[in-house]
Parts: structure tokens; sequence; C-alpha cells
């Protein structure tokens, strides 16, 4: 019989404004910065259930992690950067058992900082790894990695009232028909990024300044497995073109561009061509 978990936490659904740029399906997530900047993501994998996308950083920015829930009940989110819990700040293998948001059904959520209180959070900054929160428990294992993992409520089956003289043992015991969900693991991103030396090159997450930021404790039964995973590793711009995620500026013997180069004439071939 699975345990149910009883008392997590939830948020105020934030103010709807315009929805671009998301990653996902359940749910889509974007990272946003203070000025209304979402981040340019770069996809590593997509699949049904699991979702890993590259993501350009710049270093300073507050940001938030904005959801939006596409299903037709609740779900809990267990949001992990740099591989720690955003809400109890221990280290996290996005388990069901963590603590976790709640969206309503169809709702969105953003979470912008470290929960130091009921009432307070301390925000999300883009920093140098060694100036991360991750860094000053010594723990560089998912450096520079958003996850969010979706578990659906549980549905359970109500009853007529017809049938209200029904064993009570059996009221609520039986689950509707949801499709199964795919076990997603908590593995990390296998990246280039990690063979990296200079610690400096790579970007992670301070403990920012504390914000007034209410929370309510509600009850909410999981699903045992997550319907959804999404990893966001984030790097800086520099880190990225080194990683060939993004094409930079080449150098400039390089062959012109052909759309803005060359007077906006046709360029000659490459001389291998010639004949």
């Amino acid at each position: 019989m699975k345990k149910s978990i009883v008392v997590l936490l939830a948020i105020l659904l934030c103010t709807a404004s315009a929805w671009a740029g998301g990653v996902g399906e359940a749910v889509e997530v974007r990272i946003v910065t203070d000025d209304g900047r979402t981040l340019p993501t770069y996809p590593v994998k997509l699949r049904r259930g699991l979702h890993k996308v590259y993501a350009e950083a710049v270093k300073g920015d507050h940001y938030r992690i904005a959801v939006r829930n596409h299903l037709n009940r609740r779900i809990g989110l267990v949001i992990a950067v740099d591989g720690r819990n955003i809400i109890s700040g221990a280290k996290s293998q996005l388990a069901v058992s963590e603590r976790m948001y709640i969206l309503e059904p169809n709702g969105m959520g953003e979470f912008a900082g470290w929960r130091s209180s009921q009432d307070h959070i301390n925000r999300f900054y883009f920093a140098e790894a060694p100036d991360s929160y991750a860094a000053a428990f010594g723990d560089e294992s998912a450096m520079g990695v958003i996850a969010v993992a979706v578990y659906p409520e549980v549905q359970r089956y109500e009853p007529p009232l017809s049938f209200s003289q029904g064993s009570k043992q059996e009221r609520g015991s039986k689950a509707d028909a949801v499709p199964a969900a795919p076990e997603v693991s908590g593995s990390r991103i296998k990246k280039k990024a990690g063979r990296m030396q200079n610690s400096m090159d790579r970007a992670g997450t301070g403990y920012g300044h504390d914000e007034y930021s209410p929370m309510q404790i509600v009850a909410f039964d999981p699903e045992s497995k997550a319907v959804e995973t999404i990893f966001f590793k984030y790097e800086w711009r520099a880190t990225l073109c080194k990683l060939g995620v993004i094409a930079c500026s080449r150098p400039h013997y390089q062959q012109p561009n052909r759309f803005w180069d060359n007077d906006g004439y046709a360029p000659p071939p490459p001389v291998s061509y010639r004949r």
C-alpha cells in the first residue's frame, strides 16, 4: 500500500504573462530573468517524460523558474537547483518523498529563490560555481542544473451518493485509470562541461537577497512516479561556445555570411570547388 505524503507546500498562482519558450509537455517550464527575458534553450534530449536542454545564463542575473501545469489535476513539483532541493536545501534525488510545491489544475506558478521560512525566500541569481549555494556545502555534483520532477495527485474513485451505504473501506481506495508514467531516474545530464577544469568557467546559483514570499501548507497525495522530468543545464555563453552548443562568431577569414556580407552579392565558391 502506497504511503501518502500528508503535508506539503503550496504557492499562490502567478499572474499570467505572454508564454513562450517553455520546455515540457505535462508542464511547461521557463527560466525567466527579472527583466522578463526567457533564457534561450538548446535541446539535448527530448522524449516523452524526459527533457534535457542547455540554457544560456548571464552572470549576476536574478531569475525565477516559471511553471505552467497542463494537466487537469493538481501536481507536486520537486525542484532542484545545482542538485539541492529549493525548499529544504538538502541534496536532491528528485524523489517523491522530498519537499515539493503544489500547482492547481491548469495553474501557473513562479519559484524565485531558496525557501528560508514560510514567508521568505532568498533569491536565485547566476553566480560563478565557487560562489553558489551548493558549493557552500561542498556539493558540485549537479552544478549548473535546474531540474523539475512532476508528480500528479492520485485520483480517487468517488462513488455515487446511492452507494453511500457501501463499505467505507472501499471508498476512495480505487484510482481512476491513468496512463502509466515513464520511470525517470534522477541521473544528471552527461556533459562535456563536467570535464572543464576551471571552475570560473562554470555557472551556479547563489543565495541572494531576502524577499517576502508567503506560502501555505496543504495536504497532497502524489503518484509514486514522476510523469515528467525536465533538466536545464545552464552555462555562460562563452562556455556554450566552447562546448559547441551554440554557433559563435567565426574568425574573419571564414566564409562570409551570405545574407549580409559581401555587399549582398553572391560570394565566389570555395577554392576547392573552382574548375
